[in-house]
């Protein structure tokens, strides 16, 4: 099995790069691969104490945070290794602060495994919900490195629980200890005769809390909003706009604000969305030097600042759970106590179905159904109001993970 899985990893690399030639992302990728030891070898020395990070893209980034925020103010002498498989994770915080390396992951190769861990030799690694990665992990397990896996949620069909999946099940084994999100996935992990687990939780809860503790304040988004009730639409796919700007055009939505971050933000894109859109509209990029609280619906085409809008709105739209594209972070928006909405294609997001359990968020199918949460959402305060606060709540009740994860380690 380990034979065919190196093969494919081959296979896997000679294809990235021949779809390097004609996708930029892609080529963003290999080539940054290519840089990893130059840039490891550069920074690091013989001695150094270290901790490994690693995260398959920006959304993982984000769930290990608050964990990676902990430690970095503990253990202020190590040097801090953060990786990412994605160029959308490395691209956007290849700064970050709270490493002093940033790269990307090497394809799992034996011979890159032992190479990356000769120069960084990690005294603590911590890979994020997932992106096992067999050859890395193996090699930690048999220098006795330390290495533990945070916030990871398991499904039934995944290849670890299948008799093909032989190579990834027994890389989990190289964890001294998983962290998982749920009773589902520690019950999964036990069908494999893994038992080094504890339920923690989702380590986003802590994240998106951590969101209360800073300053959100954005002016023009004060300019813009004038004290009127305001919809944020954030991380907006086509099929959701569609949906969203039949009921900006429509009399309903006459004394209400909406602001609109699109997940794609070319330029052809946003110029497209923005001709839709038969109310007076503005760009954020265009926002200088007008009264942005003549216009009705802003859209923010640029990327880092939706969990502060969000903070702002008195009804939030949350994109990609109408088609295929995967549902966007619904717990930015809940932590400020404002009732959400989504689509229907949600199955592999459990917070989702949690939090419409909870009676905080509601899952729509069609225009039909999208026009009428939004109206009555919109006409009820009283509603709207309790709505968004039962999503706060469940905030603050699931929030905990960091502590049960550093209360483990204490290294």
């Amino acid at each position: 099995m380990s034979f065919i899985y190196n093969i494919g990893i081959f296979l896997a690399s000679v294809a990235l790069k021949f779809g390097a030639l004609f996708n930029d992302k892609l080529k963003k990728g290999v080539v940054g691969r290519k840089n990893t030891f130059n840039i490891l070898s550069t920074h690091l020395n013989k001695g150094d104490k270290t901790f490994w990070f690693h995260c398959a893209s920006l959304g993982e980034y984000e769930q290990g945070l608050p964990v990676f925020k902990k430690l970095r103010d503990q253990y202020k002498n190590h040097k801090i290794i953060l990786s990412f498989f994605s160029p959308s994770g490395y691209e956007i915080r290849k700064k970050s602060p709270i490493a002093d390396v940033v790269i990307y992951l090497p394809l799992d190769t034996k011979v890159n495994a032992k190479r990356f861990l000769d120069i960084v030799n990690p005294e603590l690694t911590i890979f994020v919900k997932y992106d096992i990665w067999p050859n890395f992990l193996n090699e930690l397990k048999r220098r006795q490195l330390r290495a533990i896996l945070i916030s990871a949620a398991f499904r039934k069909n995944q290849s670890y629980f299948k008799f093909y999946g032989k190579p990834l099940k027994e890389a989990l084994f190289a964890f001294e200890h998983i962290f998982t999100q749920n009773e589902i996935s520690k019950t999964l992990l036990k069908s494999i005769n893994y038992h080094k687990t504890t339920v923690s939780g989702d380590t986003r809860y802590d994240r998106v809390y951590s969101q209360l503790d800073i300053d959100n304040t954005l002016d023009f988004v004060e300019e813009f909003k004038n004290n009127e009730l305001c919809v944020v639409a954030g991380s907006t796919w086509p099929e959701g706009e569609n949906l969203l700007i039949n009921f900006i055009n429509s009399e309903a939505s006459k004394n209400v604000k909406f602001i609109i971050a699109p997940h794609n933000i070319k330029l052809n894109q946003i110029k497209q969305l923005q001709e839709k859109i038969n109310s007076k509209s503005v760009l954020f990029t265009e926002k200088k030097d007008k009264d942005l609280s003549n216009y009705q619906v802003l859209i923010v085409d640029t990327i880092g600042i939706l969990s502060k809008i969000y903070s702002y709105a008195d009804i939030a739209y949350v994109g990609g759970a109408i088609g295929n594209t995967g549902l966007h972070n619904t717990l930015e928006p809940a932590v400020f106590g404002i009732p959400i909405v989504i689509g229907n294609n949600f199955k592999n997001f459990p917070e989702a179905q949690l939090l419409i359990n909870n009676g905080g968020m509601f899952s729509v199918a069609n225009k039909t159904a999208f026009n009428k949460i939004f109206n009555h959402l919109i006409i009820n305060s009283d509603f709207r109001e309790k709505s968004g606060s039962k999503n706060k709540a469940f905030i603050k009740q699931n929030k905990g993970a960091v502590v049960q994860i550093l209360d483990f380690l204490r290294i």
